[in-house]
């Protein structure tokens, strides 16, 4: 008669804490202008890559928040956060919804738009 250990599961009280991601740069120099348009790209086309919509709304909303009001928003949204830069998460029901990091901070080799 062995006993596994047994952890918390997320749905149990284990929230994982957001931050931003860590510093990256772009494949090439990018500029402010280059950079919103990327990321309109993508939230426009994001609900059709699966998943639901108020979800992927919320996560744009946390995207485009401070880390404390990015924290309450999926806290409250039922947003299982498996990395804790957001770029991935998880709903209720287990879709899987990636970000790309372009949409939750600047690249280190921005430019300025000319």
């Amino acid at each position: 008669m062995g006993c596994a250990g047994s952890t918390q599961s997320q749905g149990e009280g284990s929230v994982k804490k957001i931050r931003k991601p860590k510093p990256w740069k772009h494949t090439q120099p990018v500029t402010k202008a280059e950079l919103m348009k990327l990321r309109e790209e993508f939230w426009d086309t994001a609900p059709h890559y699966g998943g639901r919509k108020e979800i992927w709304d919320a996560l744009r909303a946390a995207a485009e928040a401070d880390i404390s009001l990015a924290q309450a928003i999926v806290d409250s949204a039922g947003v299982i956060v498996q990395n804790n830069d957001l770029t991935v998460c998880y709903d209720e029901r287990g879709a899987k919804y990636e970000l790309p990091k372009y949409v939750l901070s600047e690249p280190t080799n921005l430019v300025e738009d000319k």
